[in-house]
C-alpha cells in the first residue's frame, strides 16, 4: 500500500493588519502610562500645597524687604495661609488640628536640637523661644500636611500593616533623636528594626482608575529622600542654618536623608492613629485600568477582607 505524504502544517504568519494592531496596543499602553505618571505628579503636587506655599513664603521673604524681622512675618504668612486653607476647605477643622499637633511636636523637638547645637537660626526675631522662632513649627506642619492630604488624594489603604509594633519602633526612633546625643546613636538598628516590622506591608493607592501597590517601607525612603531635596532649599533660603552652613550654604550631609525617612516614619505613625483604625488596616477595592498595567498594580483579586469598608 502506498501512503500518500502528509501534508506540512506551516505555522500561520502574521499579517500586516495583526501587527498594526499589536504597535497600536503598544502605543495606547505607553499613552496610558504616561498619562498615569502625569496624573501621579499632578496629585503629588496638590498634596505638598501647604509646602509649597511655605516654601514661596520662604523665597518671598528673602528677597522682600519686610517692616518687621522675618522669623516673625514667616509666623503670621504661616497662621494666614492655615486659615486659607481652612477657609477654601482645603483642610477640614479636623485635618487643621492634626497639622497643628504636627506644629507643637516639631517646635518641643526644634528646642531641644536648637539647645544641643544640632542646628541655629541665626536671625533675630520678637518670636524666638530659646533660640527657636516659633514659625519653624510650620516645616513640620508641612508634613503633616502632605501625609495628611495625600492619604486622601490617593485614597491610602494598608495591609499587613502592624500598628502595634510600628509604633514602637517609630516611637524608639523618635526618642533615639533626642538620646543619641548622649547614648549611642542607634539608628541604624532602628531602621532594620522598621523594615522587619513592615516587612510584608503593602500601601495601596489610587491614580485615576488604577489601583496600585508599593512595599511601605520603600515609600517611607522615597518621602524622606524628597524630604532631603527640600531641606537643601529650605537652608538655601536660610530658613535655618547647620554648623557647617554659618559663613556659606553647602548641601546638607546626605545622612540627613536617612534621618528624614525615619523620621517619616514617625509621622505616618501619628497620622495612622489620628485616623480611623478600620481605614488604617483598610485596603480599597477598585477595579479598571489597563490590564497591562504593571504588576504592582492591585487586581479584584486581592483578599476580601483587606476591602474598605
Amino acid at each position: 500500500m502506498i501512503h500518500s505524504p502528509r501534508p506540512r502544517v506551516l505555522p500561520l504568519r502574521e499579517g500586516p493588519t495583526d501587527r498594526s494592531e499589536q504597535k497600536e496596543t503598544r502605543v495606547e499602553k505607553w499613552k496610558h502610562r504616561i498619562a498615569q505618571f502625569v496624573r501621579f505628579g499632578l496629585l503629588e503636587a496638590w498634596s505638598c500645597a501647604f509646602a509649597v506655599g511655605i516654601f514661596i513664603g520662604l523665597a518671598a521673604s528673602s528677597v522682600i524687604p519686610l517692616p518687621i524681622p522675618r522669623y516673625d512675618a514667616l509666623l503670621v504668612y504661616g497662621i494666614v495661609l492655615t486659615a486659607i486653607f481652612w477657609g477654601l476647605r482645603l483642610e477640614t477643622g479636623r485635618e487643621v488640628l492634626a497639622i497643628l499637633g504636627f506644629h507643637i511636636v516639631g517646635l518641643v523637638f526644634e528646642l531641644f536640637k536648637v539647645h544641643m547645637g544640632s542646628w541655629s537660626y541665626p536671625e533675630d526675631a520678637w518670636t524666638k523661644i530659646g533660640g527657636v522662632p516659633l514659625y519653624s513649627g510650620f516645616m513640620y506642619a508641612a508634613v503633616g500636611s502632605y501625609v495628611v492630604r495625600a492619604w486622601k488624594l490617593f485614597d491610602l489603604g494598608l495591609s499587613g500593616y502592624r500598628p502595634l509594633a510600628t509604633g514602637i519602633v517609630a516611637a524608639l526612633i523618635y526618642v533615639n533623636f533626642l538620646t543619641h546625643h548622649w547614648l549611642p546613636d542607634a539608628r541604624l538598628l532602628l531602621a532594620v528594626a522598621m523594615v522587619i516590622v513592615t516587612w510584608g506591608g503593602w500601601v495601596y493607592f489610587t491614580v485615576g482608575k488604577v489601583r496600585y501597590r508599593m512595599p511601605l517601607a520603600l515609600s517611607f525612603v522615597l518621602i524622606g529622600f524628597f524630604l532631603w531635596v527640600a531641606e537643601n532649599i529650605s537652608t538655601l533660603l536660610g530658613a535655618w542654618r547647620y554648623p557647617h552652613q554659618i559663613n556659606a550654604w553647602a548641601m546638607v550631609h546626605p545622612s540627613k536623608f536617612g534621618a528624614w525617612a525615619l523620621l517619616v516614619t514617625v509621622s505616618f505613625v501619628l497620622v495612622a492613629v489620628w485616623k480611623h483604625p478600620r481605614q488604617v488596616g483598610a485596603v480599597a477595592d477598585h477595579s479598571g485600568g489597563d490590564p497591562g498595567d504593571d504588576a504592582t498594580a492591585a487586581r479584584s483579586d486581592e483578599p476580601s477582607e483587606a476591602a474598605r469598608p
